[in-house]
């Protein structure tokens, strides 16, 4: 085997001079704090005790609470806590014989990005772009044009060029995360028609609305929703979507969705966010997505902490669906009472 050194290439029309290397990289002194609590963060057991922290209801979590997780001593629980705080992670406070533990100030965005962000879309199965042909390209825009003047004619209360934009917005938000397209067509009519029913809503006559909002719309909105039409008997409309929509419902949640209305885990999919959903909505609860949705006049919102469903493991899925069962009992409840 000969070595062959391998030296940069000379400038020419079809190699330009490229950005120095120096100037795109993370600097040396950052680069080594974010490896140093990237190597806290490269364990298991820590990784799960920092989404239960981060999901807790109540804010914070007992160390009594988080031995729970695995089958070691509490000293074992208590020395992986104090890796994650001696990285700036957590936060922690005596209170009598047991340790609370807090994410800390300052750090909430970015856990919320590893768990709400990376961890997602890190564990999703990988899947090859679907290439599509120009022929069918045409075809679908025919298909489109035809579903807004379709859409239009049923939808008077509303100007042809509102419906018309409606059903093109509709079908460039899910052209975005497809994977399929051929079902982008009957996607998009019903996720115009659901957008369409939003900006008629009639708030004095119309059945109380809520809608949940996370990130993909894969998992606890979907599961969230599910469970409020079916809880509520269809006495409150429920929509979901998401701040960054994912390709599709995951299949841990699908199940959960199926036992509870097999018609609604079929035709569940992730839809992105729009200010039509929340003015039209009379409560907004978020879960897990931020400062992603905006704040309109007059629309009651809540922020619900609870675990990923797409995380978790089968005992977890199970505590998941029942606390969110609980919230929405609760939140139906007000409806009544009001």
């Amino acid at each position: 085997m000969t070595d062959i050194a391998l030296s940069p290439a000379t400038p020419d029309e079809d190699c330009p001079p490229q950005v120095p290397p120096i100037s795109t990289a993370l600097g040396q002194e950052v680069a080594a704090i974010l490896a140093g609590i990237l190597k806290a963060l490269a364990d298991p057991l820590r990784l799960r005790m920092l989404s239960a922290i981060a999901a807790d209801p109540r804010g914070e979590s007992c160390v009594c609470d988080l031995a729970d997780l695995a089958d070691v001593s509490q000293p074992t629980v208590s020395h992986h806590l104090k890796v994650l705080r001696t990285v700036g992670l957590l936060d922690s406070e005596r209170r009598g014989t047991w340790v609370w533990y807090t994410i800390a100030p300052g750090k909430s965005a970015a856990v919320a990005a590893l768990l709400e962000g990376f961890a997602p879309a890190a564990v999703a199965p990988s899947s090859e772009p679907e290439t599509t042909a120009a022929a069918e390209l045409e075809s679908m825009d025919e298909h489109i044009e035809r579903l807004a003047a379709d859409l239009a004619n049923a939808t008077s209360q509303l100007p042809r060029d509102t419906v018309t934009s409606i059903v093109r917005e509709s079908y460039t938000a899910l052209a975005r995360s497809a994977k399929i397209t051929r079902y982008l067509v009957p996607l998009s009519e019903r996720f115009a028609r659901q957008r369409l029913a939003d900006l008629t809503r009639n708030r004095a006559t119309a059945l109380p609305q809520v809608l949940f909002v996370c990130v993909a719309n894969a998992g606890r909105s979907q599961l969230a929703a599910a469970l409020t039409r079916s809880l509520s008997e269809g006495r409150v409309v429920a929509r979901s979507a998401g701040s960054t929509p994912a390709t599709g419902i995951h299949p841990h949640v699908r199940d959960l969705v199926a036992d509870i209305d097999r018609e609604a885990a079929d035709e569940a999919f992730p839809k992105p966010l729009t200010d039509d959903a929340i003015r039209a909505a009379d409560v907004v609860v978020t879960m897990g997505c931020g400062d992603a949705c905006p704040v309109v006049p007059g629309v009651r919102y809540e922020d619900w902490a609870v675990g990923d469903p797409a995380l978790a493991s089968p005992e977890g899925l199970a505590a998941i669906r029942d606390d969110i069962a609980t919230r929405v009992s609760r939140l139906l409840a007000t409806f009544t009472t009001e």
